[in-house]
């Protein structure tokens, strides 16, 4: 793993974990393997972005949990109350450290690379609350903040107007593995088809 570059971000990662994750990708490729690589290879560029102590998982999924501390991740039980109380409660843990600048990205990006997900922060620095739509513009694929206040939190279908509406200044950025997130069939493979999947991805995919 290369060395991280030193910054003050931290990124939570609300991981469901289980049976119960990626639901519409289980609908035609029920493969819990795929599922773990998906959101391990998501874990694994944050790590050699922002140093694996610096990212915090959310979680109930024991084997998640698991994975995360072996992994030298900061680890929050998920409070129930759906994704945004688990990003909430993600945010809360940083900032009960005395960190200010904390970013939320959901473990499906399996095509992310570490110098899209430094770009979007670097380019969030100077900003006290922003976010990176996903790659049709209608949901959510990074939100950010350096507020000290707890930001508002809209995650879900078309969060991307409802995050705007919010306040969050929107970065229209040209990162397409962090853009495009995989919670179906066809977000897969386009992704396979049309940018560069993580080793464990592959690896469940048998390429």
């Amino acid at each position: 793993m290369e060395s991280p570059r030193e910054t003050d971000w931290h990124v939570v990662v609300p991981v469901k974990g289980g049976r119960g994750a990626k639901s519409r990708l289980r609908r035609s490729l029920d493969d819990e393997t795929l599922v773990a690589a998906i959101i391990h290879d998501t874990l694994d560029v944050v790590a050699r972005v922002v140093t694996p102590a610096r990212v915090v998982v959310v979680t109930g999924d024991p084997e998640e949990s698991t994975h995360a501390h072996a992994a030298g991740f900061a680890v929050v039980t998920d409070p129930g109350g759906g994704l945004n109380a688990a990003c909430r409660a993600g945010v809360s843990s940083v900032r009960a450290g005395g960190a200010t600048a904390v970013a939320i990205l959901l473990g499906d990006h399996p095509a992310l690379l570490p110098d899209e997900l430094l770009s979007a922060l670097d380019a969030g620095a100077a900003l006290e609350t922003f976010f990176v739509p996903d790659a049709d513009g209608l949901g959510t694929a990074l939100l950010g903040t350096n507020a000290l206040s707890m930001p508002d939190l809209a995650f879900g279908p078309d969060s991307a107007a409802r995050h705007a509406t919010l306040g969050h200044k929107l970065l229209d950025l040209d990162l397409p593995g962090l853009r495009h997130d995989v919670d179906d069939e066809r977000s897969l493979r386009h992704a396979a088809a049309h940018l560069t999947l993580g080793p464990r991805t592959r690896e469940a995919l048998g390429r």
